[in-house]
Formats: C-alpha cells, sequence, structure tokens
C-alpha cells in the first residue's frame, strides 16, 4: 500500500524497464563494435553481389551449364577448400582465446614463427578432414567426381589452400589486435572474395573496374584455369604461375602482419585482455 494506491506485479509481470536494460545493453556493444554493425549489412550485400552476377552469367550463356554439367559442383568443392583453410587458421588460433591461453603459450618456449607453422600445418589437416567427404559423397548423388580433374586437381588444391591461410592470418591478427569482438571477421573476411574470384562465372561477368581487382586474387586464376580442364582439356600454365607468385607474395606480407600484431600484442598485454 502505497499513498492509498496498492502497486502489487504477479510473478509472470513483464517489466519494460528490464527489458529496455537488456536492449539498451546490446545495443552499447553494436555501438563500439564496428566488425558487428559491418557484419550486419555485410551478408545481405555479399549475397546481392553474388548471386546477381551468377544470374547475369547464365542470361548470357544459357548453354553454359549443359555443356558442362560438372562444374558447378566442382566449383563448389573447390570453394570450399578455400573456405576451410581460411577456418582452419582461425579457429585453431581463436580456440586458444577462447580458452584464455594465448598468455601461458608465449611463457612456454614456442616462438612465433612455429605458432604460424602450427596454425598452417593444423588449417591443411583440418581442410583435408572437412572437403574430402563432401568429394566422396558428390559421386553417388551428382555423377560428379571431382578427381577427373587430374594432376591439375593437386595444383587448384594447393594455391586455394595457401590463399586461405593469407586471409586466416589476417583476420587472426585483427581479432589480435581488436578483441573477440572482431571474431566475425573470420566468416566475414573470406566470402568478401566470392564475388571477384569467379567461382561461378568467368571473370569477364564482372564490370571492367572490378576485373584487375579480381585478377589480383590467385583464387580467380584456379577458377579460371579450372574452368580450362573441364571444357578445353588444356592445363593453363600461366594460371598457374600466377597464382603462384600472388599467393607466395601474399604470404609473406599476411604472415609478416601476423607476427607484427601479434609483438605489438605482447607489447600492450593484449595476450591476457581478450575479452571484446
Amino acid at each position: 500500500m502505497s499513498g492509498g494506491r496498492t502497486t502489487s506485479r504477479g510473478p509472470g509481470a513483464l517489466s519494460w524497464r528490464r527489458m529496455w536494460a537488456m536492449i539498451l545493453r546490446h545495443l552499447y556493444v553494436l555501438r563500439r563494435s564496428w566488425p558487428r554493425l559491418f557484419e550486419l549489412a555485410y551478408w545481405p550485400m555479399v549475397q546481392m553481389v553474388l548471386w546477381g552476377f551468377i544470374t547475369t552469367f547464365f542470361l548470357e550463356h544459357s548453354s553454359w551449364v549443359v555443356r558442362a554439367a560438372g562444374v558447378l559442383i566442382s566449383a563448389v568443392l573447390l570453394w570450399d577448400v578455400l573456405f576451410r583453410a581460411n577456418l582452419g587458421v582461425c579457429l585453431t588460433f581463436i580456440e586458444e582465446m577462447w580458452a584464455r591461453n594465448l598468455g601461458q603459450l608465449f611463457v612456454s618456449p614456442l616462438r612465433p614463427l612455429e605458432l604460424v607453422s602450427s596454425l598452417l600445418i593444423l588449417s591443411s589437416i583440418r581442410t583435408l578432414i572437412s572437403v574430402a567427404p563432401a568429394a566422396v559423397v558428390a559421386l553417388p548423388l551428382f555423377d560428379v567426381w571431382v578427381f577427373d580433374l587430374g594432376l591439375p586437381l593437386i595444383a587448384f588444391f594447393t594455391n586455394l589452400l595457401v590463399m586461405g591461410w593469407c586471409i586466416g592470418l589476417v583476420a587472426s591478427a585483427l581479432v589480435l589486435r581488436f578483441g573477440l569482438g572482431a571474431e566475425s571477421l573470420c566468416w566475414l573476411g573470406i566470402f568478401l572474395f566470392a564475388p571477384m574470384s569467379g567461382i561461378y562465372y568467368p571473370i569477364d561477368t564482372l564490370p571492367g573496374w572490378l576485373q584487375p581487382l579480381a585478377w589480383a586474387l590467385p583464387s580467380a586464376y584456379v577458377f579460371e584455369g579450372m574452368r580450362a580442364v573441364l571444357f578445353d582439356g588444356l592445363f593453363r600454365l600461366d594460371y598457374f604461375f600466377s597464382a603462384v607468385a600472388l599467393n607466395g607474395l601474399y604470404l609473406f606480407l599476411t604472415s609478416a602482419l601476423f607476427l607484427y600484431m601479434l609483438r605489438r600484442a605482447r607489447v600492450l598485454g593484449l595476450l591476457l585482455q581478450q575479452g571484446e
């Protein structure tokens, strides 16, 4: 009883004040985390761009799928190599952050370059485990045997694996610098390259101003090379060596970036402050 009025709430009554407090708490998190804000608009934009280019290509080349029914499945499987190689680096590194274990790792004799090498080897193992079952299942389900690509498949796989490492190292470096609030970059970053990689359509489908950016990616040469093998039975050595050269350059630069961020994190004490 208060001032002649009874103010009582049942045990199941909703409190808008408490709900608003919860909403406000997450709005503050969004406001302080640019990766989360970026993610909200990112996925719809990438899906629209990617499928827009696919639709444009199919409208202009309606007989393409008829001439090479297995090319889309092969492209999906090779794309998954790139995707899994990226995640293999990122998730292995982030699991150490989730476990609050980075500080303990670096009071051990482990050297930074040994950490990078371990991440890359683990990425290779995880990628093989992830992709091999899908490649086998594609045969009974879709009558597509990706191993029909022959020896060029090894070149395609290796180049996409290395490019995935590069993207994973950059994403891990950013997570190390900005904290676990940026962990969504591990999934966002790889799809940024999907529309420009020519996974499901040739690079000349892209607008003219975007094609030079696409040709700066090793994946563009890999997928164009895959189509050359499937359509013409020709392994393009020029595509292969271009992809190898770009991957060598990017692996050096991204490894240097990751090692630099790691050194900065040690100086700033970020290895022991791994929150959001």
